[in-house]
């Protein structure tokens, strides 16, 4: 039989040629070949060991959760996050006074953030219900006992703001009934603890508790095997490419590990635990911020380590086809339900938007808040969205289609800066998720109050950081375009992504206090309420002006 390298051969020739050989052919389907779920198997008990308690804090927006994560871990997290809540899923690693640790999944109390909290609860053994004293219980509380419920999970309550003269544990208690949750202080189950982030009151009794409910949960991993994982939170940094946070569900994951992460493959190039070090392996149960990835993973995919590269590059492809012929394959359709869907289609006003935002998370969060402001009479429809500093092709996208371009906490990079400039593109940014809803379905509505636009009036270069004063830091500066005026408004970026919004408190130019400095010259400033600086990063200087929205 004359063949080519590029021709398929029958299975009966086949068998013919490696019977030949002295092999013998067993078929299998294409699923079987290039998915991993089916090689999935059960640890021995005698291969498990104890693992540490995942422990998840639910609750409503600023009822106190990172507060209270934060005086466990001594940590002040709450001052880095926009408008003071959290907008990501944060994993930390506590280590007791006696040796024992426990994970933390601080997620967030915002409604628009469901999907993470869900993520939240589905890889969690415990869950701390938050509830704040002095308020009750909110619409996001209620939503995370939901989640708690159907994840069956056992949850602890924390009653929180005990130090303020209005608490009121025992209204909490009560309305708690309303749920179906009976705590031991009312002859229940679910246990309750009254606590204070302020003043650390409750706080041991709070982690007595948890320790006590992960012995009753007797929790056991094998860390014996090939690494699985969850991705928690995924990101793309400029300098270190694509980056995901994950919690180790079973096995221990080491540098040098090929992965599989959804429909990306890759090697571990280096891991960080929550406090910023590097490790060389991760045991069950520890969050880690892994380097080597080929591209930016969904945060809920599971990350499972293989054998070789070529493995982990075959069943990537293989979930890659899968999800674009999920995605291009419509449901069938009848010609009465054609002809409505296109009547309803020429009724509906489109709102056109493309989404940048820093981390995935935010973007799946933002795009659902979204669609839930469509109506029967115009919807919202997102044209492209991704995770990084804005582009040319969001930017030439955007242009074409007469869309904005929503920034969640990056910025455009240079060459994306100039269409943007040059095309007239709107761009608006965002750095709390409530005020891209607010402002959005202004627009929508027709509804509009007055707009607020920024105008870029200086961009400078930081080149040194020094010592001013006990605590603060002074940033040598030379200003590249534009000015920098003392009071003016300001924002830090490094590789594009917004560290902090901040303003300018002094400005110097040689030992003189000056009231602006031009592009072209040099000169140091102080910075409101950050010292988070670094030689390379820019500072964007900007005016706001207040303007009534016309039609």
């Amino acid at each position: 039989i004359m063949v080519s390298i590029n021709q398929r051969l029958e299975a009966d020739v086949i068998e013919l040629v490696a019977s030949e050989f002295n092999y013998e052919v067993e078929f299998i389907g294409v699923e079987d070949a290039a998915e991993l779920e089916d090689e999935d198997t059960e640890d021995d008990t005698e291969n498990l060991k104890p693992r540490a308690p995942i422990v998840t804090i639910m609750g409503h927006v600023d009822h106190g959760k990172t507060s209270l994560l934060d005086y466990i871990r001594n940590t002040n997290v709450i001052a880095g996050e926009a408008g003071g809540i959290t907008q990501h899923i944060g994993a930390y690693e506590v280590t007791l006074k006696d040796g024992r640790s426990i994970t933390f999944l601080d997620t967030p109390g915002h409604e628009a953030f469901t999907e993470m909290r869900m993520r939240g609860a589905n890889v969690t053994d415990i869950v701390i219900l938050v509830v704040a004293g002095d308020d009750g219980l909110m619409p996001q509380t209620i939503e995370a006992i939901n989640h708690t419920k159907a994840a069956g999970v056992p949850m602890i309550v924390a009653i929180t703001k005990s130090d303020k003269p209005e608490f009121n544990p025992q209204k909490i208690r009560e309305r708690l009934l309303e749920h179906e949750i009976l705590v031991e202080a009312m002859s229940g189950e679910v246990q309750d603890v009254e606590v204070s982030a302020k003043t650390g009151a409750g706080l041991d009794e709070l982690i007595e508790k948890i320790l006590l409910q992960a012995e009753l949960l007797e929790l056991k991993a094998n860390p014996d095997r090939a690494a699985e994982a969850t991705v928690i939170e995924a990101k793309l940094d400029k300098g270190k490419g694509p980056l995901a946070t994950v919690l180790i569900t079973r096995g221990t994951l080491k540098v040098g590990d090929i992965l599989v992460v959804g429909t990306h493959s890759g090697r571990v190039r280096a891991m960080l635990d929550d406090k910023g070090r590097q490790i060389k392996a991760a045991p069950p149960a520890l969050p880690v911020e892994v380097l080597g990835l080929g591209g930016v993973p969904m945060a809920g995919d599971t990350l499972t380590v293989v054998e070789s590269e070529a493995r982990a590059r075959e069943v990537a492809a293989f979930r890659q086809e899968r999800a674009t012929a999920k995605r291009t394959t419509s449901a069938p359709t009848s010609l009465e339900n054609m002809f409505s869907a296109l009547s309803a289609k020429q009724a509906v006003i489109e709102y056109p938007i493309v989404i940048r935002a820093d981390v995935q998370g935010s973007t799946e969060a933002i795009i659902n808040a979204l669609n839930k402001l469509s109506n029967d009479e115009i919807k919202v429809r997102v044209l492209q969205s991704g995770v990084g500093a804005i582009t040319e092709s969001d930017v030439g996208l955007a242009q074409a289609s007469g869309a904005p371009i929503v920034g969640f906490n990056v910025r455009p990079n240079a060459k994306a800066r100039e269409m943007i400039e040059r095309q007239k593109v709107r761009l608006k940014y965002f750095d709390v998720i409530y005020h891209l809803t607010d402002d959005i379905a202004k627009e929508m509505a027709g509804i509009w109050g007055p707009e607020r636009i920024e105008h870029v009036v200086g961009r400078a270069e930081v080149k040194e950081v020094f010592p001013a004063g006990k605590k603060d830091k002074a940033a040598g500066l030379l200003v590249v375009e534009g000015y920098l005026k003392k009071g003016i408004n300001a924002r830090l970026t490094r590789n594009d992504v917004i560290v902090s919004k901040t303003s300018v408190a002094s400005l110097r130019r040689f030992k003189d206090d000056v009231a602006e400095v031009r592009a072209g010259l040099e000169c140091g400033v102080v910075l409101e309420a950050t010292n988070d600086i670094k030689p390379g990063d820019v500072l964007e200087t900007f005016e706001v002006e207040m303007r009534d929205r016309t039609l």
